[in-house]
Formats: structure tokens, sequence, C-alpha cells
């Protein structure tokens, strides 16, 4: 029952940060150079969501598939970084 209280929590906050990303969009008196952004954040915060609560990541005996997973984040990151710097540097 916990399990579930914390899956249907999560969900409506991510129905709500997907309104919100709408709503940012839809907004004119925001700049491209704040929406893209934030949309962007908003967009972490539901993938961290979706793995904790949906993939049920916060649970034991996942540390293999997390290591992967986070690996996966690092190596994406580190080859966003250096192609950022190669085009802006």
């Amino acid at each position: 029952a916990e399990e579930m209280r914390y899956q249907i929590v999560s969900f409506a906050l991510m129905i709500f940060l997907t309104i919100v990303a709408f709503v940012a969009v839809g907004y004119e008196g925001f700049s491209g150079w704040f929406t893209v952004p934030f949309i962007l954040l908003l967009a972490v915060i539901q993938v961290i969501f979706q793995l904790y609560y949906f993939m049920h990541m916060s649970h034991k005996g996942h540390e293999a598939p997390s290591l992967f997973l986070y690996s996966g984040v690092v190596v994406g990151a580190v080859t966003i970084l250096a192609f950022t710097t190669i085009i802006w540097w």
C-alpha cells in the first residue's frame, strides 16, 4: 500500500510538472533563454521520478542496473560537454 501511494503521488507530480512545462512554453513573457533550460530541468526531474518510482530503482537488488544506468548518464554528460566545448570554444 505504501509503494502504491508513492507511485500515485509521483504520477500526480509528473502530471503537474508536464502542465508547468506547457505553461512555460505558452506564456509569452518568458524568453527562449529561460524556457529551454527550465524545460530541461523539469525533464531531468521527471526522469529521476520515473527511475526511482516506476522502474523500482529504489528497491534492493537493483545495484547492477543502477551502476550501468548511472555510467551511461556520465558517459552521455561527458559526450555532451565535449561536443559543446568543441563547438563553442
